[in-house]
């Protein structure tokens, strides 16, 4: 079994009943929303204020989760243009009752830094990735 990248994650939560169907397996979009957050605090760091989602790409699947499964999310700033950030992301679940964890989904989120009238303004360059 592989391990979860060595950095925190960005957000960690615990998937419960209302993230299911009714046979316990998480909805995938519960899966995508939880990576969207975790993408936009690193957005919203990189480019000190409002980003936000215009693309999501590469997205896979590798293993369910169920109720009461750990999900951590890492995001990780990839590049960087004028306005835009690439931010790679990946979902881990831990049983509850163990440290055995599994990838089970990532995926490629694009995002664009916004100003106060929500247009696309400069990502400062002179922060690190």
């Amino acid at each position: 079994m592989s391990k979860p990248p060595a950095q925190q994650p960005a957000i960690r939560v615990t998937a419960m009943p209302a993230d299911a169907n009714f046979y316990g397996d998480i909805f995938g979009g519960w899966l995508m929303s939880m990576m969207d957050l975790a993408a936009g605090n690193v957005a919203s760091r990189r480019s000190a204020g409002r980003a936000v989602t215009v693309a999501i790409d590469a997205v896979a699947f590798h293993h369910p989760v169920h109720v009461g499964d750990e999900v951590s999310v890492y995001a990780t700033v990839t590049s960087v243009g004028r306005s835009s950030m690439k931010i790679a992301v990946e979902a881990w679940q831990r049983d509850r009752d163990s440290e055995q964890s599994a990838k089970v989904t990532e995926a490629c989120f694009t995002f664009v830094a916004i100003d106060e009238d929500r247009r696309p303004r400069p990502v400062p360059q002179d922060r690190a990735p």
